[in-house]
Formats: structure tokens, sequence, C-alpha cells
């Protein structure tokens, strides 16, 4: 009985030590296959075991490793205050203790790795410590992205405190969260002293009611806010003195509620230096204006004395004064016009000249109705010229119209006389425009009257008139042409080099 029962225990005993084999293998599988960092050492802290990857991180074999004490590898030796570490920290887990730290471990080729480091005890069944237990886990990118965050944190605050206009960052029920030195000295307190203070303590009392309804506003639907676009603002020192600011609003989400950060500048001594310009700029638009009613109201008068001097002359001298009349009828224009308008830095010829084409009209022909005058210029954009270059243009067209209605139409024949403008001036005609080639701007003074003699040259003319036509268009920055085929036709165009010779 005992002999066929004797073989029984020797093959249960093989059976389980297949087993626990088994199982070590599975158990060996499993750990070579973990990326945490797994060590099995005594309580000595002599390395008994240690899984794949560490040893893969650090270039090393188990034979470098095993029966060694653990801060005698390459992986802690490096460091001297870290070896001393670990070897105490050993001996408190074996007595019973768990640490655990953040530690720079030496890796392959000598380069570092941040790791979770941690060290417990593995008791048996009475309580005693049989082994130790270490284990680490990479936190490289987080210690990076730590780091990163740390210096953009830095970054902020040194850009924060040092900025030279007042930074308060507001959180979501209107309470200061953190102020910067410059609004701190601005308004009179320590930094310490604003954190926590409603930010309408810093708004005088007559605009409070108004400024918590607008921040409850701007908290429900945040959107950044310009300086530039706020309107004018005043804000309250601790002393109770009240100075200007204006306020840029920008909003900065939070995990605790919206918040916004309030950039405030004074600009106090900004706003009276404004209102001087201003009032220097009143002063001096008033003085442009006294200057053009009082050189029209003396054009006026010159005129009526021309007009007294042409009552006791004959008519060759008559006919002498009633042009020059009509040339300071057209500076007078001029002047009356932009007296009017209050805009002394343009004229629009449009209204200029059909205004100057009536005077012309009552001058010479009075109730006729045998020449008609018309004047086409644009309505939608403004043709607008430049004092000094409208002067001698305003002189060109008087000079051409009143030529026409002298020559054109001879033994009371009927006809027309159209003034046109056209082309584009980009709101301004001056020496510097820059208007297209094909789009430049063009003047006209055009009749279906006798036209000219053959060979007709204007620098040759007798006329005062025609020798004055060049001269003023060189003067307007324009180029004189006439035409006096079927009827004449005279005008002025620009370009840019025109332009510029009459701008310089």
């Amino acid at each position: 009985m005992s002999d066929d029962a004797s073989p029984a225990v020797p093959s249960a005993s093989f059976a389980g030590d297949a087993d626990e084999r088994e199982s070590a293998r599975r158990l060996r599988r499993v750990l070579d296959n973990l990326f945490v960092f797994v060590g099995v050492l005594l309580p000595d802290g002599r390395v008994l075991e240690a899984n794949r990857a560490p040893l893969e991180a650090g270039g090393l074999t188990k034979d470098e490793v095993i029966g060694r004490p653990l801060w005698h590898t390459a992986w802690w030796n490096h460091d001297p205050l870290l070896v001393d570490w670990l070897e105490q920290a050993a001996a408190r887990v074996a007595r019973g203790e768990t640490v655990r730290r953040d530690v720079v471990v030496r890796m392959a080729g000598d380069s570092r790795m941040d790791i979770d480091f941690m060290l417990a005890p593995l008791l048996n069944d009475q309580g005693a410590v049989t082994h130790l237990i270490a284990s680490g886990i990479d936190i490289s990118d987080r210690r990076a992205s730590e780091r990163a965050l740390a210096r953009s944190e830095d970054r902020f605050r040194r850009a924060f405190e040092g900025a030279t206009i007042g930074m308060g960052l507001i959180d979501a029920d209107g309470r200061i969260a953190l102020a910067n030195e410059s609004m701190a000295r601005m308004f009179g307190y320590t930094q310490d002293q604003l954190a926590g203070l409603p930010v309408h303590e810093l708004v005088p009392q007559r605009q409070r009611g108004a400024h918590r309804e607008h921040l409850q506003s701007f908290m429900r639907q945040p959107a950044l806010r310009y300086m530039a676009k706020r309107q004018e603002l005043y804000a309250l020192r601790r002393d109770g003195s009240e100075f200007a600011v204006e306020i840029g609003l920008n909003p900065m989400p939070d995990s605790e509620g919206q918040q916004v950060l309030a950039t405030i500048s004074d600009v106090t001594e900004r706003r009276a230096a404004q209102s001087q310009i201003e009032r220097a700029l009143e002063e001096k638009t008033a003085l442009l204006n006294e200057v053009h009613h009082r050189v029209k109201n003396n054009l006026q008068v010159i005129s009526s004395l021309l007009n007294l001097q042409a009552r006791h002359a004959d008519e060759r001298v008559r006919e002498a004064l009633r042009d020059s009349q009509s040339r300071v009828h057209s500076m007078a224009l001029m002047h009356q016009l932009l007296y009017e308008r209050a805009d002394f830095s343009a004229l629009d010829m449009g209204p200029y000249l059909r205004r100057l084409v009536h005077l012309l009209r009552e001058t010479f022909l009075g109730a006729s109705q045998q020449i008609q005058l018309s004047v086409e210029a644009p309505v939608d954009t403004p043709w607008r010229m430049d004092l000094p270059h409208a002067i001698p243009c305003g002189l060109v067209v008087t000079e051409l119209v009143t030529n026409a209605i002298k020559h054109a139409f001879p033994n009371g024949r009927p006809g027309q006389i159209s003034v046109r403008l056209g082309g584009r001036t980009e709101g301004l005609l001056d020496g510097a425009d820059t208007t297209p080639q094909g789009e430049r701007p063009w003047l006209e003074v055009a009749d279906d009257g006798v036209g000219l003699p053959v060979g007709f040259e204007p620098a040759s003319a007798r006329s005062l008139g025609f020798q004055l036509l060049p001269l003023l268009a060189e003067q307007c920055g324009a180029v004189f042409s006439i035409n006096g085929e079927s009827g004449t036709r005279a005008g002025l165009t620009w370009n840019r080099d025109s332009l510029g010779e009459a701008h310089g």
C-alpha cells in the first residue's frame, strides 16, 4: 500500500514546481512588458530583480546591477547627494516606511531622466519586511511642461510687474485678483491693498451704477476692447482725486470663472495737451475764416473801383476793365466759398464753377439768351482741388469763357458754351496725386462757335488773357491745350509729372 502510494508524492511536488515556474515566467513577461520601472531589493538594498524597461533605458545588463546596492548602480551614482538620500531611504523602508520623490537618474549615453520614484516594503504574513519594491515612472515630459509653464509664468510676471501702464486682473465678481506696481502707484494704494478690492471702488461715485452694469454686461459677453475705442473715462484715487484714463479689456477665461485683464493708462496730460491743440486749432480756423472773409471783401472793393473807373472810360478801356473785374470776381468767389464752407484745405470745383459761370453770364450777357452756358461736373464724387492750384484754374476758366462769349459768336449768332470736369482726383487734386493714368483729372471749356484762325497760337496772341493761359496752366500744375476746329475746345490736363513740378 505504502509502496503503491509512495510515487504519488514526488509527482505532486513536480507538478507544483512546474506551476510555480510557469507562474514566475508569466510574472517576468508581464514585468518586462511594462513601461514602468520595477525592481526587487533585499532589505539591505541590494538589487535582486529588475524588469527590462529600466535596464534598456539605462543601457545596462542584469549582471551590472544584480547583487549591488541600488544607490551604487549607474542609475544613481552620478549624484552623491542622491546616493546618500537613497541609502537612508532604503533603511527607512526596511523599517516599514514608504518613500516617494521625483528624482533625476542617469540613462544610456549619460543622459538624464526625470522619474516619479517610489520605494515600498513587502511584508510576509507575520508583518516582517522581506523585500523592498522599487518603482519609477518617466515624468520627463511632464517636468518639461512644468518647467515651460514656470518660465512662461515668470515671463508673464516680469512683463506684468515691469509694465509702465497699470494692469489688473479682475475676477467674475468684479474684484481685483491681481494688480501690478504701476496700477497701485497710479491709484495711491499698495498691491496688497488692491488685492480683493471691488473694482468699482476705483470709479467716481457718480459713475458707479453705470460701471456695474457695464461690467456685468461684459462678463456675460466678453470681447476684446482696445483703449482707442473706449469712451472718455475717469478714475478715483485713494485720496479722492479724479484723473482721466483710457481702459482696455482683454477677456481671460479661467477654470474658476471668467476673468478680464484691464490695462489702465493715465491720460490726464495727453487730454490737457489735446484740449490745448483743439483750442489753438479753433483759433487758427477762426483766423483763416476771417482772412478769407477780408480777402473776399477787399477783392469786392477792387471790383467796385474797377466798375467806377469803367463809367468814365472809353469803350476799349471799359472792356479791359470789365475783363479785369471778371478775374477779380473769380478770385473773390473762391474765397467766399472757402469762407462759407469753413474748409480751408481744398475747394469742390463743381459748385465753384457753376457760380463762376453764373457771374460771367451776368457780367457779359446780362439778360440775353443768345448764348447758353452750362457746367458738367461729377455729383457723387467731389472734384476737389487745393487752393494753390484752384486759383489759377479758376482764372483759366474765366479767360476761356470770357473769350468764347466775346469772339465765338459774332453778329448775334446763337451758341453753346460748356464747362466740363472729368477724371478722378482721389478726393483731392494736389502735388501728390496718384490717380491712375487712364483716369487723370481734366477740365475743358468748349463752344460751337466760329473756331480759331488757322495757325493760331495762344503765346502769339495780342490778348492779355491768351498770353496768361500757359502761365496759369503751369501754376495749377496742368498742361494747356487748345483746338479751334468745329468750334473751340480748350482745357487743362493733369498728370503726375506736371503736378510734381507745380508742387515743387
